[in-house]
């Protein structure tokens, strides 16, 4: 695995007690979409294979370490090959509560074996995922989790997530899956293997939220193992004020609401990963849905609100039928980019008015007005700027985590 360190890398019913009013979703209170109160806990979108690896990484243990956002008393896991070309041989999977924030030691008496119908190995067939067993385990809310594979065979292309803004840790040494202590784990990855989602058993949770867009839901620019996505700063204020609905975070860089990049790491466009990282994970109760920008400044520029529209109002359909409300967020300001131009600039725009005013969204998140210079209104603050004039940085995010009412979702 040459430069893994610098690697880019539910059948219950639903029942619903929402109330339609003129094609968008009232909120009300809902039983849990699946049996004994789970909910998601933590959640990735899988962008596409890690380059060059046609043999996987056979005898590899990877230590992937993720966020909580609510808590619980046992735990489930999600693994993909989705974007693998052949079948994958999980030897073994663990669970565990990190020792410290960032650690790939375990707190003692937390490991857990993880089990699929009972069994410790388990074969995923190309482009497929699969939910592990429940297995007993106290998770805490806001806290890091060690997500710990052991394949054991050749098994072709890796599926990942690039751009994690964490570290994990990884050996090539054989199976150290259930080591409580990470002294084997000698190794840093900066992206997610094969791990997608963590739900945990929360009576008390009414679902989850999940956060859909690009690189500014992903996180970028902010601080590597900080958690200061602005989903993250969400999820802190949720728990503030005893809400208690997990936050998954589907953000990909880079990706588009229309359009795909072959071959790279930017994932399926958002109309078409809409299932897989948001529909079907984690008891979705409310969508954000934060695209549009890479559409508008990526070659080919799409200068044509209309079609970012048509796009807002397929997620929009899509999500209602399922009962999960959805909200609009605003394109933040991009003046002083590389691309920026006053043709690119009206199409946010128009983007921005729709979202605003259109009534077609079951309410609004005004980003734009969050982070936007009061001075110049088409440029991001300074405060809230990572410097590139595109991307947030810390202060940003929580500014824009602050713009989101609590009461909508």
């Amino acid at each position: 695995m040459s430069g893994m360190k610098r690697l880019m890398t539910t059948g219950a019913a639903l029942v619903l007690a929402l109330v339609t009013v003129n094609g968008s979703i009232a909120s009300g209170e809902r039983a849990p979409a699946t049996p004994g109160g789970w909910v998601g806990t933590w959640a990735t979108a899988p962008a596409a294979a890690v380059p060059n690896t046609p043999d996987g990484y056979p005898n590899y243990s990877i230590r992937n370490v993720v966020h909580t956002s609510i808590g619980g008393t046992g735990a489930r896991v999600r693994l993909s090959n989705r974007f693998g070309s052949g079948p994958l041989v999980f030897g073994h999977v663990t669970v565990a509560v990190a020792a410290a924030p960032g650690s790939p030691s375990a707190v003692p008496g937390t490991m857990r074996v993880l089990t699929f119908g009972g069994a410790a190995t388990i074969m995923v067939p190309a482009g497929s995922d699969v939910l592990s067993d429940p297995a007993p385990l106290t998770v805490p809310q806001d806290s890091d989790l060690l997500v710990t594979t052991y394949v054991p065979s050749a098994s072709g292309p890796v599926t990942y997530h690039p751009d994690a803004q964490q570290t994990s840790f990884f050996t090539r040494t054989g199976d150290h899956s259930t080591e409580t202590s990470g002294a084997a784990f000698t190794e840093q990855t900066s992206v997610w293997h094969y791990v997608t989602e963590v739900d945990v058993q929360n009576p008390r949770s009414t679902g989850s939220v999940v956060t859909l867009g690009d690189s500014i839901t992903d996180g970028y620019q902010s601080t590597v193992g900080a958690d200061h996505r602005w989903p993250d700063y969400l999820s802190d204020r949720l728990a503030a004020a005893n809400r208690p609905l997990g936050v998954l975070n589907a953000g990909i860089s880079a990706n588009r609401l229309l359009l795909d990049a072959p071959g790279s790491g930017n994932g399926p466009n958002a109309l078409a990963r809409l299932d897989d990282d948001v529909l079907r994970v984690g008891d979705a109760r409310t969508l954000i849905v934060l695209e549009g920008i890479n559409d508008i400044q990526q070659d080919p520029h799409q200068t044509d609100p209309a079609l970012l529209i048509a796009a807002y109002r397929q997620l929009i359909a899509r999500a209602h039928a399922r009962g999960i409300r959805v909200l609009g967020a605003t394109i933040t300001p991009f003046k002083g980019w590389q691309v920026y131009d006053s043709t690119l600039e009206a199409t946010r725009q128009a983007a921005n008015t729709f979202i605003r005013t259109s009534g077609e969204f079951d309410g609004v998140v005004d980003f734009d007005k969050a982070v936007r210079d009061p001075q110049d209104p088409l440029r991001m603050l300074p405060a809230y700027d990572s410097g590139d004039h595109l991307h947030p940085g810390d202060a940003g995010y929580r500014a824009m985590a602050a713009a989101v009412d609590l009461s909508k979702l």
